[in-house]
Protein backbone atom coordinates (compact mmCIF):
# COMPACT_ATOMS: atom_id res chain seq x y z
CA UNK A 1 0.00 0.00 0.00
CA UNK A 2 3.06 2.62 0.77
CA UNK A 3 4.47 1.84 -2.91
CA UNK A 4 0.42 2.57 -4.28
CA UNK A 5 0.26 5.78 -1.89
CA UNK A 6 3.70 7.14 -2.97
CA UNK A 7 3.63 6.71 -6.51
CA UNK A 8 0.10 8.31 -6.44
CA UNK A 9 1.37 11.54 -4.19
CA UNK A 10 4.38 11.27 -6.54
CA UNK A 11 2.11 11.87 -10.05
CA UNK A 12 -0.64 14.36 -8.46
CA UNK A 13 1.66 16.51 -6.74
CA UNK A 14 5.41 16.73 -7.61
CA UNK A 15 5.99 20.05 -9.88
CA UNK A 16 5.04 19.06 -13.74
CA UNK A 17 7.96 20.26 -15.48
CA UNK A 18 10.32 17.95 -13.17
CA UNK A 19 8.04 15.44 -13.02
CA UNK A 20 7.90 15.15 -17.04
CA UNK A 21 11.63 15.65 -16.86
CA UNK A 22 12.24 12.56 -14.67
CA UNK A 23 10.25 10.58 -16.64
CA UNK A 24 11.06 11.66 -20.06
CA UNK A 25 14.91 11.75 -19.60
CA UNK A 26 15.13 7.58 -19.28
CA UNK A 27 12.84 7.54 -22.03
CA UNK A 28 14.59 9.54 -24.39
CA UNK A 29 17.96 7.73 -23.19
CA UNK A 30 15.79 4.28 -24.08
CA UNK A 31 14.56 6.15 -27.12
CA UNK A 32 18.12 7.16 -28.42
CA UNK A 33 19.63 3.69 -27.48
CA UNK A 34 17.41 2.24 -29.40
CA UNK A 35 17.70 4.81 -32.36
CA UNK A 36 21.77 4.70 -32.00
CA UNK A 37 21.65 0.81 -32.10
CA UNK A 38 19.17 0.81 -35.33
CA UNK A 39 21.62 3.36 -36.74
CA UNK A 40 24.65 1.33 -35.99
CA UNK A 41 23.03 -1.90 -38.02
CA UNK A 42 22.84 0.44 -40.86
CA UNK A 43 26.62 1.70 -40.11
CA UNK A 44 28.01 -1.52 -39.97
CA UNK A 45 26.24 -3.33 -42.85
CA UNK A 46 26.74 0.10 -45.07
CA UNK A 47 30.69 -1.17 -45.00
CA UNK A 48 29.77 -3.85 -46.94
CA UNK A 49 28.08 -2.24 -49.90
CA UNK A 50 25.28 0.50 -51.39
CA UNK A 51 22.57 -3.16 -51.78
CA UNK A 52 23.48 -4.58 -48.25
CA UNK A 53 22.71 -0.99 -46.30
CA UNK A 54 19.49 -0.73 -48.40
CA UNK A 55 18.68 -4.22 -47.47
CA UNK A 56 18.40 -2.61 -44.23
CA UNK A 57 16.02 -0.19 -45.12
CA UNK A 58 13.79 -2.55 -46.90
CA UNK A 59 13.66 -4.41 -43.69
CA UNK A 60 12.97 -1.03 -41.63
CA UNK A 61 9.51 -1.28 -42.80
CA UNK A 62 8.85 -4.80 -41.49
CA UNK A 63 10.72 -3.66 -37.92
CA UNK A 64 8.07 -1.20 -38.18
CA UNK A 65 5.07 -3.02 -38.78
CA UNK A 66 6.57 -5.73 -35.45
CA UNK A 67 7.12 -2.39 -33.44
CA UNK A 68 3.56 -1.29 -34.18
CA UNK A 69 2.09 -4.35 -32.62
CA UNK A 70 4.19 -3.63 -29.79
CA UNK A 71 2.73 -0.23 -29.13
CA UNK A 72 -0.27 -0.94 -29.83
CA UNK A 73 -0.77 -3.03 -27.34
CA UNK A 74 1.81 -1.37 -25.08
CA UNK A 75 0.25 2.01 -25.20
CA UNK A 76 -3.00 0.83 -24.86
CA UNK A 77 -2.54 -0.82 -21.92
CA UNK A 78 -0.52 1.78 -20.57
CA UNK A 79 -2.44 5.04 -21.18
CA UNK A 80 -5.68 2.99 -19.94
CA UNK A 81 -3.69 1.91 -17.02
CA UNK A 82 -2.02 5.43 -16.35
CA UNK A 83 -5.66 6.37 -15.93
CA UNK A 84 -6.91 3.42 -13.75
CA UNK A 85 -4.06 4.16 -11.32
CA UNK A 86 -4.94 7.91 -10.66
CA UNK A 87 -8.75 6.48 -10.15
CA UNK A 88 -6.76 4.35 -7.61
CA UNK A 89 -8.34 1.30 -9.38
CA UNK A 90 -4.79 -0.79 -9.03
CA UNK A 91 -6.10 -4.49 -9.54
CA UNK A 92 -8.02 -3.32 -12.46
CA UNK A 93 -4.61 -2.05 -13.94
CA UNK A 94 -3.26 -5.35 -13.01
CA UNK A 95 -5.72 -7.46 -15.11
CA UNK A 96 -4.86 -4.83 -18.10
CA UNK A 97 -1.48 -5.17 -17.37
CA UNK A 98 -1.64 -9.43 -17.62
CA UNK A 99 -4.04 -9.34 -20.09
CA UNK A 100 -1.49 -7.34 -21.98
CA UNK A 101 1.57 -9.46 -21.85
CA UNK A 102 0.06 -12.59 -23.12
CA UNK A 103 -1.80 -10.74 -25.89
CA UNK A 104 1.36 -9.32 -27.20
CA UNK A 105 3.11 -12.81 -26.62
CA UNK A 106 0.71 -14.39 -28.93
CA UNK A 107 0.52 -11.72 -31.34
CA UNK A 108 4.27 -11.91 -31.86
CA UNK A 109 4.46 -15.71 -32.18
CA UNK A 110 1.72 -15.21 -34.85
CA UNK A 111 3.71 -12.67 -36.75
CA UNK A 112 6.85 -14.69 -36.61
CA UNK A 113 4.83 -17.86 -38.09
CA UNK A 114 3.26 -15.92 -40.98
CA UNK A 115 6.21 -13.68 -41.63
CA UNK A 116 8.84 -17.02 -41.97
CA UNK A 117 6.43 -18.86 -43.89
CA UNK A 118 5.59 -16.06 -46.25
CA UNK A 119 9.09 -14.37 -46.37
CA UNK A 120 10.16 -14.18 -50.39
CA UNK A 121 7.02 -12.71 -51.90
CA UNK A 122 6.92 -10.47 -48.37
CA UNK A 123 10.53 -9.06 -49.06
CA UNK A 124 9.76 -8.37 -52.58
CA UNK A 125 6.20 -6.64 -52.03
CA UNK A 126 8.36 -4.06 -49.39
CA UNK A 127 10.35 -2.77 -52.52
CA UNK A 128 13.65 -4.87 -51.88
CA UNK A 129 15.51 -4.81 -55.83
CA UNK A 130 16.68 -7.56 -57.31
CA UNK A 131 20.05 -6.50 -55.98
CA UNK A 132 18.84 -5.83 -52.85
CA UNK A 133 16.72 -8.99 -52.35
CA UNK A 134 19.19 -11.39 -51.05
CA UNK A 135 20.60 -9.38 -48.20
CA UNK A 136 17.03 -8.45 -46.94
CA UNK A 137 15.79 -11.99 -46.80
CA UNK A 138 18.51 -13.00 -45.09
CA UNK A 139 18.48 -9.91 -42.72
CA UNK A 140 14.50 -10.69 -42.21
CA UNK A 141 14.25 -13.99 -40.89
CA UNK A 142 16.27 -13.56 -37.97
CA UNK A 143 14.21 -10.11 -37.20
CA UNK A 144 11.38 -12.21 -37.61
CA UNK A 145 12.75 -14.69 -35.19
CA UNK A 146 12.46 -12.11 -32.16
CA UNK A 147 9.50 -10.46 -33.01
CA UNK A 148 7.52 -11.88 -29.83
CA UNK A 149 10.57 -10.67 -27.75
CA UNK A 150 10.20 -7.84 -29.25
CA UNK A 151 6.79 -7.19 -29.25
CA UNK A 152 6.62 -8.14 -25.62
CA UNK A 153 9.64 -5.43 -24.17
CA UNK A 154 7.76 -3.14 -25.64
CA UNK A 155 4.73 -4.21 -24.11
CA UNK A 156 6.01 -4.51 -20.97
CA UNK A 157 8.18 -1.40 -21.70
CA UNK A 158 5.26 1.00 -21.93
CA UNK A 159 3.38 -0.64 -18.79
CA UNK A 160 6.40 0.28 -17.09
CA UNK A 161 6.49 3.99 -17.85
CA UNK A 162 2.47 4.03 -17.46
CA UNK A 163 3.51 3.31 -13.56
CA UNK A 164 5.93 6.08 -13.86
CA UNK A 165 8.78 3.86 -13.12
CA UNK A 166 10.84 5.09 -16.72
CA UNK A 167 13.94 4.26 -15.04
CA UNK A 168 13.25 0.83 -14.79
CA UNK A 169 12.23 0.72 -18.37
CA UNK A 170 15.26 2.67 -19.32
CA UNK A 171 17.29 -0.17 -17.75
CA UNK A 172 16.18 -3.07 -19.92
CA UNK A 173 15.96 -1.35 -23.35
CA UNK A 174 19.85 0.47 -22.82
CA UNK A 175 20.90 -2.55 -21.99
CA UNK A 176 20.03 -4.42 -24.67
CA UNK A 177 20.71 -1.40 -27.39
CA UNK A 178 24.45 -1.44 -26.08
CA UNK A 179 25.04 -5.17 -26.26
CA UNK A 180 23.75 -5.05 -29.99
CA UNK A 181 26.08 -2.08 -30.74
CA UNK A 182 28.94 -4.38 -29.16
CA UNK A 183 28.03 -7.32 -31.31
CA UNK A 184 27.43 -5.90 -34.78
CA UNK A 185 31.11 -5.54 -35.81
CA UNK A 186 31.85 -8.97 -33.71
CA UNK A 187 29.43 -10.60 -35.65
CA UNK A 188 30.08 -8.88 -39.34
CA UNK A 189 33.42 -8.32 -39.25
CA UNK A 190 35.55 -10.97 -36.94
CA UNK A 191 32.83 -13.65 -37.39
CA UNK A 192 32.66 -12.80 -40.87
CA UNK A 193 28.83 -13.47 -40.57
CA UNK A 194 27.70 -10.32 -42.82
CA UNK A 195 24.58 -8.70 -43.22
CA UNK A 196 22.99 -12.45 -40.95
CA UNK A 197 25.63 -11.24 -38.24
CA UNK A 198 24.12 -7.74 -37.66
CA UNK A 199 20.47 -9.28 -37.63
CA UNK A 200 21.21 -11.78 -35.09
CA UNK A 201 22.98 -9.17 -32.67
CA UNK A 202 19.80 -7.37 -33.14
CA UNK A 203 17.75 -10.34 -32.01
CA UNK A 204 19.59 -11.29 -29.18
CA UNK A 205 19.56 -7.65 -27.65
CA UNK A 206 15.78 -7.94 -27.78
CA UNK A 207 15.84 -11.32 -26.39
CA UNK A 208 17.74 -9.92 -23.25
CA UNK A 209 15.99 -6.26 -23.38
CA UNK A 210 12.70 -8.91 -22.98
CA UNK A 211 14.07 -11.11 -19.74
CA UNK A 212 15.61 -7.56 -18.05
CA UNK A 213 11.99 -6.06 -18.18
CA UNK A 214 10.23 -9.30 -17.46
CA UNK A 215 12.68 -9.47 -14.04
CA UNK A 216 11.15 -5.61 -13.31
CA UNK A 217 7.77 -6.67 -12.73
CA UNK A 218 8.75 -10.43 -11.61
CA UNK A 219 10.84 -9.07 -8.43
CA UNK A 220 7.67 -7.01 -7.03
CA UNK A 221 8.89 -3.55 -8.25
CA UNK A 222 5.41 -2.50 -10.17
CA UNK A 223 2.23 -1.81 -8.74
CA UNK A 224 0.81 -4.08 -11.48
CA UNK A 225 1.28 -7.77 -11.34
CA UNK A 226 1.40 -10.23 -14.37
CA UNK A 227 0.00 -13.66 -13.28
CA UNK A 228 -1.96 -15.91 -15.37
CA UNK A 229 -4.97 -15.78 -13.71
CA UNK A 230 -5.27 -12.51 -13.56
CA UNK A 231 -5.27 -11.83 -17.19
CA UNK A 232 -8.99 -11.47 -18.59
CA UNK A 233 -10.94 -14.43 -19.33
CA UNK A 234 -13.04 -12.50 -22.38
CA UNK A 235 -12.75 -11.06 -25.90
CA UNK A 236 -13.96 -7.75 -24.54
CA UNK A 237 -10.90 -6.79 -22.07
CA UNK A 238 -8.71 -7.41 -25.31
CA UNK A 239 -10.64 -5.33 -27.85
CA UNK A 240 -10.60 -2.44 -25.17
CA UNK A 241 -6.60 -2.45 -25.29
CA UNK A 242 -6.37 -2.97 -28.46
CA UNK A 243 -8.57 0.32 -29.27
CA UNK A 244 -7.19 2.45 -26.49
CA UNK A 245 -3.68 1.38 -28.45
CA UNK A 246 -5.21 1.97 -31.77
CA UNK A 247 -3.52 5.57 -32.18
CA UNK A 248 -0.13 3.82 -31.34
CA UNK A 249 -0.65 1.44 -34.22
CA UNK A 250 -1.31 3.27 -36.85
CA UNK A 251 1.03 5.84 -36.04
CA UNK A 252 3.67 3.22 -36.58
CA UNK A 253 2.02 0.78 -38.60
CA UNK A 254 1.21 3.93 -41.06
CA UNK A 255 5.15 4.93 -41.07
CA UNK A 256 6.03 1.55 -42.17
CA UNK A 257 3.75 1.68 -44.87
CA UNK A 258 4.91 5.09 -45.68
CA UNK A 259 8.95 3.39 -45.72
CA UNK A 260 7.35 0.95 -48.20
CA UNK A 261 5.85 3.83 -50.52
CA UNK A 262 9.38 5.61 -50.12
CA UNK A 263 11.26 2.84 -50.94
CA UNK A 264 9.42 2.14 -53.91
CA UNK A 265 9.49 5.69 -55.50
CA UNK A 266 13.01 5.90 -54.56
CA UNK A 267 13.98 2.61 -55.86
CA UNK A 268 12.82 4.44 -59.59
CA UNK A 269 16.31 6.37 -59.56
CA UNK A 270 18.55 3.10 -58.43
CA UNK A 271 20.63 1.48 -54.90
CA UNK A 272 22.18 4.93 -54.57
CA UNK A 273 18.42 6.70 -54.18
CA UNK A 274 17.03 3.58 -51.87
CA UNK A 275 20.25 3.84 -49.52
CA UNK A 276 20.60 7.70 -48.90
CA UNK A 277 17.00 7.35 -47.81
CA UNK A 278 17.39 4.63 -45.60
CA UNK A 279 20.17 6.40 -44.15
CA UNK A 280 18.46 9.80 -43.42
CA UNK A 281 15.58 7.84 -42.20
CA UNK A 282 17.67 5.97 -39.51
CA UNK A 283 19.28 9.72 -38.32
CA UNK A 284 15.77 11.28 -38.28
CA UNK A 285 14.85 8.23 -36.41
CA UNK A 286 17.56 8.80 -33.66
CA UNK A 287 16.25 12.42 -33.35
CA UNK A 288 12.62 11.79 -33.74
CA UNK A 289 13.48 10.06 -30.52
CA UNK A 290 13.82 12.85 -28.08
CA UNK A 291 10.27 14.35 -29.01
CA UNK A 292 8.80 10.46 -28.47
CA UNK A 293 10.89 10.69 -25.63
CA UNK A 294 9.17 13.50 -24.06
CA UNK A 295 5.95 12.39 -25.30
CA UNK A 296 6.34 9.24 -23.34
CA UNK A 297 7.55 11.12 -20.18
CA UNK A 298 4.35 13.44 -20.65
CA UNK A 299 1.84 10.80 -20.94
CA UNK A 300 1.69 9.08 -17.58
CA UNK A 301 1.55 12.41 -16.21
CA UNK A 302 -1.26 12.92 -17.73
CA UNK A 303 -3.33 10.12 -17.24
CA UNK A 304 -2.68 9.93 -13.78
CA UNK A 305 -3.52 13.65 -13.25
CA UNK A 306 -6.43 13.16 -15.77
CA UNK A 307 -7.72 9.91 -14.11
CA UNK A 308 -7.63 12.13 -10.69
CA UNK A 309 -9.43 15.27 -12.43
CA UNK A 310 -6.50 17.71 -11.95
CA UNK A 311 -6.68 19.10 -15.22
CA UNK A 312 -4.73 22.28 -14.61
CA UNK A 313 -1.81 20.30 -14.20
CA UNK A 314 -2.55 18.33 -17.53
CA UNK A 315 -2.67 21.42 -19.07
CA UNK A 316 0.95 22.42 -17.82
CA UNK A 317 2.27 19.07 -18.17
CA UNK A 318 1.18 19.74 -22.28
CA UNK A 319 2.44 23.24 -22.48
CA UNK A 320 5.43 22.36 -20.90
CA UNK A 321 6.04 19.00 -22.91
CA UNK A 322 5.42 20.95 -26.38
CA UNK A 323 7.80 23.84 -25.73
CA UNK A 324 10.69 22.46 -24.40
CA UNK A 325 10.56 19.46 -26.93
CA UNK A 326 10.01 22.27 -29.72
CA UNK A 327 13.82 24.04 -28.32
CA UNK A 328 15.42 20.92 -28.96
CA UNK A 329 14.08 20.46 -32.33
CA UNK A 330 14.54 24.00 -33.40
CA UNK A 331 18.71 23.48 -32.09
CA UNK A 332 18.84 19.77 -33.63
CA UNK A 333 17.18 21.34 -37.00
CA UNK A 334 19.93 24.52 -36.99
CA UNK A 335 22.76 21.59 -36.29
CA UNK A 336 21.42 18.88 -38.78
CA UNK A 337 21.17 21.53 -41.87
CA UNK A 338 24.73 22.62 -41.57
CA UNK A 339 25.93 18.77 -40.48
CA UNK A 340 24.19 17.44 -43.22
CA UNK A 341 27.15 16.71 -46.01
CA UNK A 342 29.49 14.67 -42.62
CA UNK A 343 26.65 13.11 -41.32
CA UNK A 344 26.02 10.86 -44.43
CA UNK A 345 29.84 10.33 -45.03
CA UNK A 346 29.96 8.57 -41.84
CA UNK A 347 27.64 6.28 -43.42
CA UNK A 348 29.06 5.77 -46.87
CA UNK A 349 31.26 7.84 -48.30
CA UNK A 350 32.24 5.80 -51.26
CA UNK A 351 29.36 6.68 -52.95
CA UNK A 352 29.10 10.48 -53.51
CA UNK A 353 25.64 10.15 -55.21
CA UNK A 354 23.97 8.33 -51.93
CA UNK A 355 26.23 11.51 -50.10
CA UNK A 356 24.37 14.16 -52.56
CA UNK A 357 21.25 12.76 -52.48
CA UNK A 358 20.93 12.30 -49.01
CA UNK A 359 22.30 15.62 -47.82
CA UNK A 360 19.13 17.40 -49.95
CA UNK A 361 16.79 14.68 -48.23
CA UNK A 362 18.27 15.87 -44.85
CA UNK A 363 18.26 19.48 -45.01
CA UNK A 364 14.79 19.81 -45.80
CA UNK A 365 13.73 17.41 -43.18
CA UNK A 366 15.80 19.47 -40.33
CA UNK A 367 13.25 22.93 -42.24
CA UNK A 368 10.68 20.59 -40.83
CA UNK A 369 11.76 19.41 -37.63
CA UNK A 370 9.96 22.21 -35.07
CA UNK A 371 6.26 21.35 -36.43
CA UNK A 372 7.22 17.68 -34.59
CA UNK A 373 6.61 18.27 -31.10
CA UNK A 374 3.03 20.46 -31.28
CA UNK A 375 1.47 17.46 -33.58
CA UNK A 376 3.14 14.18 -31.32
CA UNK A 377 1.77 15.57 -28.27
CA UNK A 378 -1.58 16.14 -29.42
CA UNK A 379 -2.17 13.10 -30.60
CA UNK A 380 -0.98 11.61 -26.98
CA UNK A 381 -2.98 13.35 -25.28
CA UNK A 382 -6.30 12.31 -26.98
CA UNK A 383 -4.58 8.79 -26.54
CA UNK A 384 -4.29 9.45 -23.01
CA UNK A 385 -6.90 10.23 -21.65
CA UNK A 386 -8.88 7.90 -24.01
CA UNK A 387 -10.53 9.44 -27.30
CA UNK A 388 -8.67 7.09 -29.37
CA UNK A 389 -11.02 8.18 -32.47
CA UNK A 390 -9.68 11.84 -31.86
CA UNK A 391 -6.48 10.65 -31.67
CA UNK A 392 -5.60 7.92 -34.01
CA UNK A 393 -7.15 10.45 -36.60
CA UNK A 394 -4.10 12.97 -35.77
CA UNK A 395 -2.11 9.94 -35.60
CA UNK A 396 -2.64 9.10 -39.08
CA UNK A 397 -1.91 12.25 -40.48
CA UNK A 398 1.85 12.87 -40.54
CA UNK A 399 2.64 9.26 -42.62
CA UNK A 400 -1.11 7.87 -43.61
CA UNK A 401 -3.65 10.62 -45.40
CA UNK A 402 -1.27 13.62 -45.51
CA UNK A 403 1.95 11.66 -46.50
CA UNK A 404 1.02 8.83 -48.87
CA UNK A 405 -0.56 11.14 -51.36
CA UNK A 406 2.57 13.49 -51.30
CA UNK A 407 5.07 10.86 -51.95
CA UNK A 408 2.60 9.14 -54.79
CA UNK A 409 2.22 12.85 -56.46
CA UNK A 410 5.20 15.16 -56.16
CA UNK A 411 7.57 12.85 -57.90
CA UNK A 412 5.85 12.69 -60.40
CA UNK A 413 6.41 16.54 -60.84
CA UNK A 414 9.76 17.19 -58.97
CA UNK A 415 11.79 14.06 -59.24
CA UNK A 416 13.74 12.25 -56.87
CA UNK A 417 13.31 15.95 -55.22
CA UNK A 418 9.64 15.16 -54.62
CA UNK A 419 10.47 12.31 -52.80
CA UNK A 420 12.95 13.93 -50.56
CA UNK A 421 10.33 17.24 -49.89
CA UNK A 422 7.34 14.37 -49.42
CA UNK A 423 7.78 13.85 -45.15
CA UNK A 424 8.75 17.40 -44.59
CA UNK A 425 5.73 18.91 -46.06
CA UNK A 426 3.59 16.18 -44.11
CA UNK A 427 5.33 17.05 -41.55
CA UNK A 428 4.13 20.73 -41.84
CA UNK A 429 0.77 20.07 -42.82
CA UNK A 430 0.05 17.98 -39.52
CA UNK A 431 1.33 20.74 -37.65
CA UNK A 432 -1.34 22.99 -38.81
CA UNK A 433 -3.80 19.86 -38.65
CA UNK A 434 -3.25 19.84 -34.96
CA UNK A 435 -4.49 23.35 -33.88
CA UNK A 436 -8.02 23.29 -34.08
CA UNK A 437 -7.95 20.29 -31.69
CA UNK A 438 -5.19 22.12 -28.95
CA UNK A 439 -7.46 24.94 -28.71
CA UNK A 440 -11.03 22.41 -28.52
CA UNK A 441 -8.79 20.33 -26.19
CA UNK A 442 -7.86 23.13 -23.36
CA UNK A 443 -11.09 25.05 -23.54
CA UNK A 444 -12.77 21.23 -22.43
CA UNK A 445 -10.05 21.14 -19.96
CA UNK A 446 -11.35 24.47 -18.49
CA UNK A 447 -14.71 23.41 -18.60
CA UNK A 448 -13.90 20.42 -16.77
CA UNK A 449 -12.28 22.82 -14.36
CA UNK A 450 -15.00 24.74 -13.81
CA UNK A 451 -17.41 22.00 -13.10
CA UNK A 452 -15.21 20.40 -10.68
CA UNK A 453 -14.37 23.97 -8.70
CA UNK A 454 -18.78 24.32 -8.54
CA UNK A 455 -19.44 20.73 -7.12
Amino acid sequence: MELKDAQYKKMTEQPVSRLILSLAVPTIISMMVTAVYNTADTYFVSQLGTSASGAVGIVMSLMGIIQSSGFLIGMGAGSWMSRLLGEKKESFASEVAASAFYFALAIGVLIAACGLLFLDPLITLLGATETIRPYAVEYAQYILYAAPFLITSLTLNKMLCAEGKARFAMVGIAFGGVLNIFLDPLFIFVFHMGIAGAAIATALSQVVSFCILLYMFASGRTIAKLNLRGAARTWRRYGQIAAYGMPSFFRQGLASVAMIALNKQAAVYGDSAVSAMAIVSKVFMLVFSVVIGFGQGYQPVAGYNYGAKKYDRVKKAFLFMTRTATFFMVIFGVIGFAAAPQVLRMFIDSDPAVVRTGTQAMRLQCLAMPFLPLATCCNMTFQTIGKSKTATLLASARQGYVFLPLVLILPQFFGMGGVEMAQPLADAISFFICIPFTIRFFRELKQNQMQMSRG
